[in-house]
C-alpha cells in the first residue's frame, strides 16, 4: 500500500473487532526511564470496559514483559504478549515462552551492565529473555551502543539479534516478533474470526501493521514514527479513540 495516502478519518469502531495495543508511546506516553511508566487509574477502567463491549478480543502487545504489565495495569489481566512476542499469554490465561533468566545471555548481561556503567546517561532494561540498553537521556550515544551491543551479542549466534526501538536497542532471541503474537491470537478465541485492529508508535510495531492489513484488518499509527492506514496524534487521541469503542452498544456490529 502506499504508505503516503494515509487517510485522517479513522473507521467507525464495531463490535466485531479484535483489538491490539502496544503499551508505551500508544496507550502511555514514553517517559525519560523505562521504569517511570504509570498507568492512571481511568486508563485501567477504559481498557476494562473495552474488553467488555468487544467479548475480551482486546491484547496488550508489548516490547515490556508480561508480569511487567500485569503490574502496571493491575487489577486489570488482559491477554498480552510480551518482550516483542517472545512471551504470551492466550485469553485463556494459558503462557507460552513465560519469562525466565535465560543462561545464554549471562556473559552478554555482565558486557551490558559494563557497557551501560561507561556510559552515562544510558540504562539498563534486563527482562530475562532480552536485555535492552534505553539511550533516551543520552540520544548522542546512538552510535557507540549500538556498535557495542552487535559485538556482545555476536558471540550468541544467529539465534540472537538486536532488536530495534524508540531510543532503545536489544538483544533478543529470533523467531518472535509482534505479528508472530498476533497471528497466534487470532487463530484463538475470542480473537478469531474477527477483524484485527493494531495501534502501536514504534518500528517494532511495523511488521504487525502488514500482518492485520494482510488479514483485511485496520492498522492504526500513533505520532510519526511509523506508518498505518490511519493515524492518531498521540496516547491521549489513543484514549479517545478508545472511548468511542467503549461506548459502542449492540448496533454497531459490521
Amino acid at each position: 500500500m502506499l504508505y503516503a495516502m494515509v487517510m485522517q478519518t479513522l473507521p467507525l469502531p464495531s463490535l466485531e473487532w479484535c483489538l491490539f495495543l502496544d503499551v508505551d508511546g500508544t496507550l502511555i506516553e514514553l517517559t525519560d526511564s523505562p521504569l517511570e511508566t504509570f498507568a492512571d487509574p481511568e486508563l485501567k477502567t477504559l481498557l476494562r470496559h473495552v474488553a467488555e463491549r468487544l467479548g475480551g478480543a482486546v491484547a496488550l502487545v508489548s516490547g515490556r514483559g508480561i508480569s511487567y504489565l500485569d503490574a502496571l495495569f493491575a487489577p486489570l489481566r488482559l491477554p498480552a504478549a510480551g518482550l516483542h512476542g517472545v512471551e504470551r499469554r492466550k485469553a485463556s490465561g494459558v503462557m507460552h515462552g513465560a519469562s525466565f533468566v535465560d543462561a545464554q545471555l549471562t556473559g552478554a548481561r555482565k558486557a551490558v551492565n559494563a557497557l551501560v556503567e561507561a556510559h552515562p546517561g544510558t540504562s539498563i532494561e534486563d527482562k530475562g529473555r532480552t536485555i535492552a540498553v534505553h539511550f533516551r537521556m543520552a540520544p548522542q550515544l546512538e552510535a557507540a551502543v549500538r556498535e557495542s551491543l552487535i559485538a556482545i551479542a555476536k558471540p550468541l549466534g544467529s539465534n540472537y539479534h538486536i532488536q530495534e526501538g524508540n531510543m532503545v536497542l536489544e538483544i533478543k532471541p529470533r523467531g518472535f516478533t509482534k505479528a508472530t503474537a498476533i497471528k497466534a491470537f487470532m487463530k484463538e478465541p475470542p480473537f478469531s474470526g474477527r477483524k484485527p485492529v493494531f495501534v502501536g508508535d514504534d518500528l517494532t510495531d511495523q511488521e504487525g501493521f502488514r500482518l492485520v492489513e494482510d488479514q483485511g484488518g485496520i492498522s492504526i499509527a500513533v505520532g510519526e514514527r511509523v506508518h498505518g492506514q490511519f493515524r492518531l496524534e498521540n496516547a491521549s487521541g489513543v484514549r479517545g479513540w478508545l472511548q468511542g469503542i467503549a461506548a459502542l452498544h449492540d448496533s454497531h456490529r459490521e
